[in-house]
C-alpha cells in the first residue's frame, strides 16, 4: 500500500492562545465531500474513517514536508477529533519562524487549506458511474498538513479555536448539501438525455 495525500480548502483562522502563542483550527477532511482525483476517479471519505486513525501518533506539517513539523499528537500540540463533519484539527503553533510565518500567511488568506497523508485500509468502489467513485471507509493516518493547494474544497484551516470552526462549518453545511444536490440533478439530467 502506498502513501496517498489529499488536500482540502476552506477558510483558515488564527487565534491568540494567551501566553502559549497562536492556535490554528479547521478540518483536514470532510465526510461525504467528493473530490476529483486527476479525472481518473472521484473520492469520498465515509463517516467513521478516522475513528481508529486518530488514536495513532500523528504529526502536523507544512506542505507535507517532514522537516517542517508544527505539531504532534503525542506532544499534545496537535489535537485530532472525528465529529459529524469530518476530521477536526487544532494545532498550537510553535514559536519558530515556520510557526510565525504560517500564522501570518493564514491571517492574510494566502494559505487556506488542509491536507492529510494516509494509507487506505478499507475501501469500496462504485464503478456504475463514470468516473468511478471510491469511498474510503478506514485508513492509517500518517500526517495532516497546512497547504496552499488542497484537493478537497471543503477543508479549512483558521487561526482560531476549534469550536468557532465547527460553528462556521455547520452554517455552511446547508450550502454544501445544496451544491451536491445540484450536481446530482445535473448528472441525472445528463444520464436521461443520453438515454
Amino acid at each position: 500500500m502506498s502513501l496517498e495525500k489529499r488536500t482540502l480548502t476552506r477558510p483558515l483562522d488564527v487565534r491568540a492562545a494567551g501566553d502559549s502563542g497562536k492556535k490554528v483550527g479547521g478540518y483536514a477532511a470532510v465526510f461525504n465531500s467528493e473530490a476529483d482525483i486527476g479525472g481518473y476517479f472521484r473520492e469520498v471519505i465515509a463517516p467513521g474513517a478516522f475513528k481508529e486513525a486518530i488514536k495513532q501518533d500523528v504529526r502536523a506539517l507544512i506542505d507535507h514536508d517532514s522537516g517542517r513539523v508544527i505539531g504532534r499528537t503525542s506532544a499534545g500540540t496537535l489535537r485530532l477529533s472525528e465529529d459529524a463533519i469530518g476530521l477536526a484539527i487544532e494545532i498550537d503553533l510553535p514559536d519558530t519562524s515556520d510557526g510565525r510565518d504560517l500564522a501570518i500567511s493564514i491571517e492574510r488568506g494566502d494559505i487556506s487549506g488542509m491536507s492529510f497523508g494516509f494509507v487506505v485500509t478499507k475501501q469500496s468502489w462504485d464503478e456504475t458511474v463514470d468516473p468511478p467513485t471510491r469511498t474510503i471507509e478506514a485508513l492509517d493516518l500518517r500526517e495532516v498538513s497546512v497547504v496552499a493547494f488542497p484537493a478537497y474544497d471543503d477543508t479549512s484551516i483558521a487561526l482560531r479555536c476549534l469550536e468557532d470552526t465547527r460553528k462556521e462549518r455547520r452554517q455552511t453545511n446547508f450550502n454544501a448539501a445544496a451544491k451536491r444536490l445540484r450536481m446530482k440533478a445535473d448528472l441525472d439530467l445528463k444520464v436521461r438525455s443520453k438515454a
